[in-house]
């Protein structure tokens, strides 16, 4: 096994200051050949190039637009058999990455870091968390995903998998449409969770709309549910 890890970064610079070493750290303890790669914005808005070269990780500029964008670039980077990504925001705790890399079984597809399984926990705002619970209730019971966090990007994937799916989301909700994607891929998605304890950001400033989120992510759901409809229904 090898790893590639990808953060995807919007004026992090001081955040990959702290994380970046932590993560090397972690990672080492797997015992496995990994990369470490920072999509940044298209144009550079602070010094996050030059804290990628001071920590020896991958500094890459998004091709195509928005968060969206910025995941579709990192999947067409990386080289490795196995996909992780993380918040590079510091609300993701490294420490975990052990656990989600040991969970990655031979007969499993995804390990997802959950804030919602036993022994997750968020520290997010209570508004926050209501609206996270019920877009995770919703999509879940809409898309038939059998996972209890499937709204947070702390995730190890199969790189191959990720490479077949074609991925139209621009915002967050591309963290729904590629679980059902892979789901309809594989006729299945196995998935496991590691409970992780999600904390709040170290530096700056959350980069979420509500509104265009809330707009997004019921779009999103419309069309998903769309694609599942028409995929049973072509068996």
């Amino acid at each position: 096994m090898s790893i590639s890890t990808v953060l995807l970064a919007y004026k992090e610079a001081e955040n990959l200051k702290v994380l970046l070493p932590q993560i090397k750290k972690q990672l080492d303890s797997t015992g496995e050949k990994y990369e470490i790669i920072v999509i940044d914005t298209e144009k550079p808005l602070d010094n996050t190039e030059e804290v990628c070269k001071q920590f020896g990780a991958q500094y890459v500029n998004q091709k195509y637009p928005k968060f969206g964008g910025a995941f579709r670039t990192g999947i067409e980077c990386a080289k490795y058999d196995k996909f992780l990504i993380l918040d590079s925001d510091g609300s993701h705790n490294p420490k975990y990455i052990p656990a989600i890399y040991r969970a990655m079984k031979p007969d499993i597809d995804l390990v997802i870091g959950s804030r919602y399984t036993k022994g997750g926990r968020t520290n997010d705002s209570r508004t926050s968390v209501i609206m996270s619970h019920c877009l995770n209730f919703v999509f879940r019971i809409a898309l038939g995903i059998r996972a209890k966090d499937i709204s947070t990007d702390y995730r190890l994937y199969r790189t191959e998998q990720l490479k077949k799916v074609k991925l139209d989301s621009e915002n967050y909700d591309i963290l729904e449409e590629v679980l059902l994607k892979l789901k309809l891929l594989n006729g299945k998605l196995r998935i496991a969770e590691v409970p992780i304890v999600f904390k709040k950001r170290l530096f700056g400033e959350s980069k979420r709309a509500l509104i265009p989120f809330m707009i997004s992510y019921l779009k999103t759901l419309l069309r998903l549910i769309g694609i599942r409809i028409k995929h049973t229904l072509g068996k």
